[in-house]
């Protein structure tokens, strides 16, 4: 069992926040608007209530968390320098305040209604601060289309494959790295990769 934190809960975060669960995992998931908490409990989740475009109201989202989701490749803001901060500096930041966190891997949702030069640009920021960084990542590059099974899938398999020190996008430079030791969130003992 692992801690995984999804921001945000849209209908994305919401399925794979209640596949993880049905897989054992205790999942956090941040919602901006509280009336969003019913539904987020109702699939088992924890809701954090905060907003990706002010980090401030994310503090202590990242506690024993393992692996994170940033699924905001649907974001509906009509206001464009917004989305392009939650894909550009925002990004970056989060990313940032997660070197020193017990995170051991970070998911990306890299398609979805977010213009593809934003998303690209999101993906450039995960790819080159994972790389400084040792972050093992994921990049999830399928459309929800249909009943969105092929993007629940791919999204599954990559915080499954971040758990298991499995191939993530982030290439070979990855395998094997030392993935430093951390509290576990449901026991007060010391967890490795190898617990989870």
């Amino acid at each position: 069992m692992a801690r995984v934190l999804i921001v945000e809960g849209g209908e994305r975060g919401l399925r794979l926040a209640q596949a993880l669960v049905e897989e054992g995992h205790a999942v956090r998931v941040v919602a901006s608007d509280g009336s969003r908490r019913a539904r987020i409990e109702e699939v088992g989740a924890e809701c954090f209530l905060g907003t990706p475009d002010r980090l401030a109201s994310l503090r202590g989202v990242l506690e024993h968390v393992t692996v994170a989701c940033w699924l905001l490749a649907d974001t509906n803001s009509p206001d464009s320098d917004l989305v392009r901060a939650l894909h550009g500096s925002r990004l970056e930041q989060f990313l940032s305040s997660a070197i020193d966190s017990t995170l051991r891997g970070f998911v990306y949702d890299a398609m979805g209604s977010v213009p593809a030069e934003v998303l690209t640009e999101g993906e450039r920021i995960v790819s080159e601060t994972a790389a400084r960084n040792l972050i093992p990542i994921a990049i999830v590059k399928a459309g929800l289309g249909g009943e969105g099974e092929v993007w629940l899938t791919q999204a599954r398999a990559a915080v499954n494959g971040l758990l298991e020190g499995g191939d993530t996008n982030a290439g070979p430079r990855y395998a094997g790295s030392n993935i430093p030791k951390s509290r576990s969130a449901f026991e007060n003992k010391v967890s490795t990769q190898e617990d989870s």
